[in-house]
């Protein structure tokens, strides 16, 4: 089933806790997760930074709107238990099937943890993702538009600009030497199919052979089996093969069955390994998301 809204959690949440004890967010996760027969692909789906999963963190809100509410509370750090609030609204509502923002607004710290900052529009919010995930969709949907003008710069570039700029990219990603050498290497087309080689680490323990085209069409199994001919001919294992276009099924179909490893690079890949690295773009506007620092709270016991 989909993945419930941070709102869908939030009465099974309170009920969940509602016989008094206390409970980590951990074991709250969990037990939700069961409740909600939620699949191991739901449990496993991450947040597009990649660094909490989805289920998670709704969760994860659904508790902190209902700790601002006041029907949790926090006895000690990591646990939360249903507060006398939360024991009275569950006895004044029996038949509620469901809890949304609307709802916590009757709570005055609620209110005020909603409208702070935000004196001129106090409603609640009801998007059914948290805030963290509106936040994160509005930055990728910043890169899916950057990505696409730099596509169109890669594209309307010459071949030898192209060329630099996948040395740029390595570099950055912390492959090779030094750019001098990278650049006297890759500057050699047309050796066997090969466009040029690059060193796995800095001390030179293996290399990567590298071919980068240009191209408007999809890059297909023939193009392909081309570059694993040349590696076989240099008896070298590794390759790398970026494109400004697109690969075909076969082309991918192809690389997943070989003995070398063969990575495809598309130009999709290509502009969000440059978002991710700096390479042709550069920071406009740094936004700090903090949060609580456990460890600084924890006090020694003499």
């Amino acid at each position: 089933m989909a993945i419930p809204g941070y709102q869908d959690l939030m009465l099974p949440l309170l009920k969940l806790v509602s016989d008094g004890k206390e409970y980590s967010l951990r074991e709250v996760i969990e037990r939700l997760a069961e409740e909600f027969n939620l699949s191991e692909e739901d449990r496993n789906e991450f947040l597009p930074s990649g660094r909490q999963r989805v289920f998670d963190n709704r969760v994860n809100w659904a508790k902190t709107y209902l700790l601002k509410a006041g029907l949790l509370e926090s006895p000690k750090r990591g646990c939360i238990k249903i507060s006398k609030v939360g024991k009275q609204f569950l006895a004044d509502n029996p038949y509620l099937d469901k809890l949304t923002n609307k709802d916590l607004m009757q709570f005055e710290s609620f209110k005020e943890f909603i409208s702070r900052g935000n004196e001129e529009n106090a409603a609640p919010h009801i998007d059914p993702k948290t805030p963290t995930e509106i936040i994160e969709q509005k930055i990728q949907e910043v890169n899916e538009a950057l990505a696409d003008e730099l596509l169109r710069k890669i594209k309307n570039s010459s071949p030898k600009f192209f060329e630099k700029l996948v040395i740029d990219l390595l570099l950055k990603m912390g492959y090779g030497g030094s750019e001098k050498e990278m650049a006297e290497v890759v500057g050699k087309s047309g050796d066997e199919g090969i466009d040029g080689t690059i060193k796995e680490d800095k001390l030179g323990l293996d290399v990567i052979y590298i071919q980068a085209k240009r191209w408007e069409g999809p890059v297909g199994r023939p193009e392909i089996q081309k570059f694993v001919g040349a590696l076989a001919g240099k008896k070298a294992k590794k390759g790398v093969f970026f494109t400004t276009s697109t690969f075909t099924d076969e082309a991918k179909d192809y690389v997943s069955h070989l003995e070398q490893k063969v990575v495809l690079i598309d130009g999709n890949k290509l502009a969000d390994l440059m978002i991710k690295y700096n390479v042709g773009v550069s920071v406009e506007r740094v936004i700090e998301i903090k949060r609580i620092d456990s460890d600084y709270f924890e006090e020694d016991i003499i």
